[in-house]
């Protein structure tokens, strides 16, 4: 061990030590499925109820309040089918609902009556309903098949079918098999989609976002990120599209909140949605990730918003338009660049090559091991030279389309062709009514976040960073305009001028009624950024064969690598997160990020005012706040040893994307806070969690119904969650 991780780990048990004799508790890291919940002692660590109210397999418990809402977690906090989750999990159908004259997104929204309530486009709400493992089938079926690119499509092959299968048991659900262990473990998820979900309440966008991107991933936070959302049905009880005939929905489980909170050191515990960990890959892995995937995405993400930011200062309307974009890429970009220091400050590639070096020598050690990996650690490395080779221009592939939205438009608008022609003349008419709706709708969500001044300028970028590209990447389609050696920048400006210039594919009312209009008018319809786009689906396409190949061939070895490293630490591990419902505990806890630094596990509305004074826009707050303050017009909502109302507050449990919006839950189940954020260091969840500087963050309850009450007189919604005000 060099003297750097020896240092890092020795503080790391001496502090353990230390607040281990003051009485803290600790525990392991843990994002648990439901199937592992019955493996931890809850009741040890400080759970008040039974297990079983929690999750109860065989009745109704704590899960039956939990939705997974646009990509977030939220909870059902009333019979009425109220929902509680994070305002930046609202943002984009707030954004949608907005227009210069009824600007949402930054005056907030309430609606006091039912009738008021609003649809909150592109969200739906899935709740589990039930799983259940399907690993012996799915694995079984490729137990004697050695081509790793055919092994891997027919996992997939399996995973898709026993999820149509379950649909077509039970045609109410949506089936979704999940790999809980690569190329290992596989589970079998059913799913209830409820369609219609409307806007209740949304904080001013100086609450919802307070601090804005310089309190992003930092604390203190005193950021309201909560919203509130109703989910409806049909009047059958039944999943229906948006309705004005529809009705809320009455969920199995509502969460009971608790408006007293917290105190430092409690118990509490989240059940979410996590997206995606990467804790038990190799030092390989993690290695890629700070060499290029976070570098890369993080600067171009910059570039985008700079680029936006600029471009939206010309009319509110356009402002809005962009807002989502650049709020989503504004928050990647800080949580990769936290990531970065995260993987430095703890040197993990190296601890992670140390672990590795440790697992080669007990294999090589052990004859029957090493009889059955002896080759593994050598295939990853060797795998892993091939990726690394191919990066820059797999991830300008891999980016291409999401940062350039004409170039996106022109690949649904070619696949749609494409897929059009194939089809028998006679049938092509039929083709084209039955889908093309769903094509003008993709389409229309893409020119929702559109703008042709950033277009250009992001695609000018994208072009000129696969000019640079060494020879073994080059990107076909760009070579195809550039001439190698000759001014690539002059030439780059021409071709864009030139094509945006022609291409009617920025004009939305003309794809959707002209070019849209039969299929004889998109057949014949091109232009040059439709033969650009057709260029790289094809280098894509060239490409696939092998990129199959290696997945393949990394599902396999990933499976390997865990099954060794169980039999190397002789215990099993907790699945990495996977989009799929999990638990995760903990303590209300304040932590120290640097020498003689102690955060405090509470931040109060003193703490709006006090960085509202420093003249940052991302501070600003509204006046009532701080008269309300002035006034101690705390209602029951103070927190006493405090004297004020507690904002947002730390916790020491094992959290990542996914979870923004999850309840935060007391000893008793009840509702106490929710979850939408991480501590700058704790961004390297993904890869590794510690005690010692994994925190999480949520805004304290009591100060989503202070707000609720005393700043958008929304009573009718504590009313409505039992809560007096």
């Amino acid at each position: 061990m060099n003297k750097k991780i020896l240092s890092i780990t020795l503080a790391s048990t001496l502090s353990v030590a230390a607040l281990g004799l003051l009485g803290y508790k600790f525990r392991d890291e843990g994002m648990f499925p439901l199937s592992e919940i019955h493996k931890i002692d809850l009741k040890k660590a400080g759970l008040k109820i039974e297990p079983n109210e929690v999750y109860n397999p065989n009745g109704i418990s704590l899960v039956d309040a939990l939705v997974n809402v646009g990509g977030c977690t939220g909870s059902f906090v009333s019979d009425e089918g109220l929902i509680i989750t994070n305002h930046h999990c609202a943002f984009s159908a707030v954004q949608l609902a907005s227009t210069p004259q009824n600007d949402y997104l930054n005056n907030g929204f309430v609606a006091r009556i039912r009738e008021q309530e609003i649809e909150a486009k592109g969200l739906t709400c899935r709740i589990t309903e039930s799983y259940e493992d399907v690993s012996d089938r799915i694995l079984g079926s490729v137990a004697n098949i050695e081509n790793p690119a055919t092994r891997l499509q027919m996992i997939t092959n399996q995973m898709k079918n026993i999820a149509a299968e379950a649909e077509q048991k039970d045609p109410t659900i949506k089936a979704e098999v999940s790999e809980m262990f690569i190329g290992k473990t596989y589970v079998l998820f059913r799913y209830k989609t409820i369609q219609d979900v409307r806007l209740v309440y949304v904080p001013n966008r100086q609450i919802g976002e307070f601090g804005g991107e310089t309190d992003n991933w930092v604390w203190p936070r005193h950021t309201g990120d909560y919203a509130f959302m109703r989910a409806y049905v049909g009047k059958d009880g039944k999943p229906a599209k948006y309705s004005k005939d529809n009705v809320p929905f009455k969920p199995k489980k509502s969460l009971k909140v608790n408006a007293s909170g917290t105190n430092e050191e409690d118990f509490v515990f989240i059940l979410g949605y996590p997206g995606r960990t990467f804790r038990h890959r190799p030092a390989h892995f993690v290695d890629y990730q700070a060499k290029y995937v976070l570098p890369y995405t993080s600067e171009l993400y910059d570039f985008q918003n700079a680029t936006m930011e600029n471009i939206g200062k010309k009319d509110k309307a356009t402002e809005i338009k962009l807002a989502t974009r650049i709020k989503r890429n504004a928050n990647v970009m800080k949580n990769y660049r936290g990531k970065l220091a995260g993987i430095k400050g703890i040197d993990l590639v190296a601890k992670k090559q140390e672990e590795d070096a440790a697992l080669a020598e007990f294999i090589n050690g052990n004859v029957e091991v090493k009889a059955q990996y002896g080759n593994l650690m050598a295939n990853i490395d060797q795998l892993y030279k091939q990726i690394n080779g191919d990066a820059n221009r797999d991830l300008w592939l891999s980016q291409i389309y999401n940062s350039t939205s004409l170039i996106n438009i022109a690949r649904n608008i070619n696949v749609f062709k494409s897929n059009l022609n194939q089809q028998p003349s006679a049938q092509k008419q039929s083709y084209f009514d039955a889908n093309v709706g769903r094509l003008k709708q993709v389409l229309s969500n893409i020119y929702d976040a559109y703008h042709i001044d950033a277009d250009r300028r992001i695609f000018k970028r994208m072009m000129l960073d696969a000019v640079a590209f060494t020879p073994n990447q080059r990107v076909a389609a760009v070579d195809k305009i550039i001439n190698r050696g000759s001014n690539s920048e002059a030439m780059v400006d021409d071709y864009i001028n030139d094509t945006f210039g022609l291409t009617k594919l920025k004009d939305q009312n003309y794809v959707f009624s002209s070019l849209l209009k039969s299929p004889k008018s998109i057949s014949d319809y091109n232009d040059g950024l439709l033969l650009l786009e057709n260029d790289i689906a094809r280098q894509i396409a060239e490409l696939k064969p092998e990129k199959d190949r290696r997945d393949g061939i990394l599902n396999k070895l990933m499976g390997d690598y865990v099954n060794v490293k169980e039999k190397f630490l002789n215990k099993g591990f907790v699945p990495d997160a996977n989009s799929t419902l999990r638990l995760t505990y903990g303590y209300v806890r304040g932590y120290s990020p640097a020498d003689a630094t102690y955060m405090s596990p509470y931040t109060t509305i003193k703490g709006i005012i006090e960085k509202g004074a420093s003249g940052n826009p991302d501070f600003y707050y509204p006046n009532i706040i701080k008269e309300l303050w002035n006034k101690k017009d705390f209602g029951s909502f103070a927190k006493k040893d405090l004297n004020d109302v507690p904002v947002g507050f730390l916790y020491n449990m094992d959290t990542t994307g996914g979870n923004s919006g999850s309840p935060i839950m007391n000893a008793n189940g009840e509702l106490i806070g929710v979850n939408f954020d991480r501590a700058y260091g704790a961004t390297i969840n993904d890869y590794a969690w510690n005690e010692s500087y994994s925190r999480s963050i949520g805004v304290d309850i009591r100060y989503v119904l202070w707000a609720a009450s005393k700043i958008d007189k929304a009573d009718f919604l504590l009313k409505e969650m039992g809560v007096n005000p």
